[in-house]
């Protein structure tokens, strides 16, 4: 980036640094699926951290889990309506819903029974079952946004029970190693951070620990670093690779939730944090553990994200951090919209094109790149929305008012597309053209001053 650019960003970062009295903080900025720069403040072992110094991430581990729970329900192992009995019967709970599970609103307790989680040695999942047989449920299902470590923990069962090995092990296979996310693993290796608890009073630090969660580790168990943290921020913003379809990862950035009411500036997707922050849609999740704090995001619109690492259990506003290293990058070097370039089409399409009504009201039906079409008012202002083929005149919606609903191109006898019927809605080529199914009719003696 611009020198002034990487100026601005790091001073950005090393007020955080000083401001929140953090031994280290690491950061960088994602575009492109690459890191377009990075910085760091303070020191590990009496040296600058690096692009390659590991700190635990927290829970921004669910939202690389919710990935794999993702890619079962697009093999059609799961749906995320299916109560969890289904896949891991027997428990207190079963009512839940896996999409639940995923956003917060199972209605699970917040922190699993017994001694806190975090800095405790985990059990297996019979001991955890166990500890929920009675008042695992703080809320009923699908009532409200109640944050849920044990929610996530559950999940890596189910995980296991689909793929007959351990969360990590399929984590691993299925996401980790085709991200190249080499440097991602349940435990520190090679260079990395300690975890330090600042004392509040003075400039001191006490050690934290950093056992294993067991399994409550889907919660918050990974390490991760700038390098391997950018390829998951890149990945939130669509560069799924095959890990998963990017119509998947934006399903997975859709509001299914908030946890404020009236005006709603934060909410939760499945598995993974949406903000919305000066007209800007961010998504990611941040991360805390005793000793560390983390924050991935991405503006699904600009494509720029940014990741932020420390290694203390409070101080530093992580999350602010992230949100203004997109906002300097973006305000200071915005990125220049594609080049435009002609591109081939199926021609036989082009009897679609151009101008329908949906009652009196004008619509444009274009077609744009990947074999899709879109549909939006000629004003600019009401229902668009972009559909995609599914079988021969239907299309499926995939966002806006028309998301989920199919398209159907209605033809006369000689093959000319004479109408469009969309969720019951009749589109012809003329306002109310009597010739077409326009539902209730079309007055017959047509249009008139009065």
């Amino acid at each position: 980036m611009l020198p002034s650019t990487e100026f601005a960003l790091l001073r950005r970062l090393s007020l955080e640094q000083v401001n929140g009295r953090a031994p280290s903080m690491v950061a960088a900025v994602v575009r492109d699926g690459e890191v377009a720069w990075w910085g760091a403040r303070g020191s590990v072992d009496g040296a600058a951290p690096d692009d390659d110094t590991q700190y635990r991430l927290g829970s921004i581990t669910k939202s690389i889990v919710a990935a794999l729970v993702m890619r079962l329900r697009d093999e059609g192992r799961l749906d995320l309506n299916d109560p969890l009995d289904k896949h891991v019967p027997g428990t207190s709970f079963g009512a839940s819903t896996v999409g639940q599970l995923l956003s917060h609103t199972g209605g699970l307790t917040s922190e699993s029974p017994g001694s806190w989680w975090e800095r405790s040695e985990g059990g297996d999942w019979a001991s955890l079952e166990a500890s929920l047989a009675r008042d695992a449920l703080k809320n009923r299902p699908g009532s409200r946004f109640h944050y849920s470590n044990v929610g996530y923990g559950v999940l890596g069962e189910l995980i296991a029970r689909h793929r007959g090995t351990d969360w990590l092990t399929a984590l691993n296979r299925e996401v980790l190693e085709p991200l190249g996310m080499s440097r991602t693993t349940p435990h520190p290796t090679g260079k990395h951070a300690r975890g330090w608890a600042v004392h509040p009073f003075a400039d001191l630090l006490l050690p934290e620990p950093s056992p294993d969660a067991g399994a409550m580790a889907p919660a918050g168990q990974l390490w991760s670093t700038v390098r391997d943290l950018a390829r998951w921020t890149a990945f939130v913003g669509g560069d799924s690779a095959d890990v998963l379809s990017p119509d998947t990862v934006a399903e997975m950035r859709a509001v299914a939730t908030v946890d404020d009411a009236d005006t709603w500036t934060s909410g939760y997707g499945l598995g993974l944090q949406v903000l919305r922050h000066q007209g800007r849609r961010l998504a990611g999740h941040t991360g805390s553990m005793p000793g560390f704090l983390a924050c991935t995001l991405v503006d699904e619109v600009t494509g720029t994200g940014a990741l932020t690492l420390a290694n203390t259990t409070s101080g530093p506003a992580i999350l602010g951090l992230a949100v203004d290293l997109i906002s300097i990058a973006d305000e200071q070097e915005p990125n220049l919209p594609e080049e435009w370039r002609p591109s081939e089409v199926d021609r036989s399409l082009l009897t679609l094109t151009g101008l329908w009504h949906w009652g009196p009201t004008p619509y444009h039906l274009r077609l744009i790149p990947g074999g899709m079409l879109s549909l939006a008012p000629v004003s600019g202002m009401g229902r668009a929305s972009r559909f995609r083929p599914v079988a021969p005149d239907e299309w499926l919606g995939l966002d806006g008012y028309y998301a989920g609903e199919t398209l159907r191109v209605g033809r006369d006898t000689d093959g000319t597309p004479r109408h469009l019927d969309l969720a019951t809605f009749v589109f012809t080529r003329t306002p109310y053209d009597p010739a077409a199914p326009v539902p209730g009719g079309v007055d017959p003696e047509g249009w008139r001053t009065a």
